[in-house]
């Protein structure tokens, strides 16, 4: 008797430990995504988040005034942008990044990457010949600035 009862508690132990040690990516992974009709690595990047996971609504739109009512800055612009949960994401951020931020949960705007980089997600098209841009995910913060989040 004492060695069942033993065994069942060391068994509920050990499924604790493993419950709270592993980390909690995003309970939900829906994600809305503005992006021009007319891009293709806009397509190419809601793809590639999908193969990772995420539920995308895609809205089909010029984004007049969207980045602005997302609070985020031309300087950190590139041609998405998207939301999840309470973060914004402008362009062509890596899936684990995002996964990062929602298990992390900053108190942040979000994370973009400015400009298009080639070799980001969405911009890996094999007419590039391989080519891959150093780029940086930043942190966006409330006040305006950024952190490197990442780098690639």
């Amino acid at each position: 008797m004492y060695s069942r009862l033993k065994t069942h508690l060391l068994y509920s132990l050990s499924l604790f430990c493993l419950l709270v040690s592993t980390p909690v990516i995003a309970e939900n992974l829906k994600m809305t995504v503005w992006k021009d009709p007319y891009c293709g690595c806009c397509v190419e990047w809601v793809d590639y988040l999908q193969a990772n996971g995420f539920e995308i609504e895609v809205i089909e739109s010029l984004r007049i005034g969207v980045r602005e009512k997302l609070g985020i800055d031309m300087q950190y612009s590139s041609c998405h942008t998207a939301q999840i949960g309470d973060y914004v994401i402008e362009g062509h951020v890596p899936a684990e990044d995002i996964k990062r931020l929602l298990a992390e949960k900053p108190d942040a705007v979000g994370l973009a990457v400015p400009g298009m980089p080639i070799g980001s997600p969405g911009m890996d098209n094999p007419l590039y010949g391989g080519q891959k841009d150093r780029y940086h995910v930043l942190l966006l913060l409330k006040d305006g600035s950024s952190v490197i989040y990442n780098s690639y």
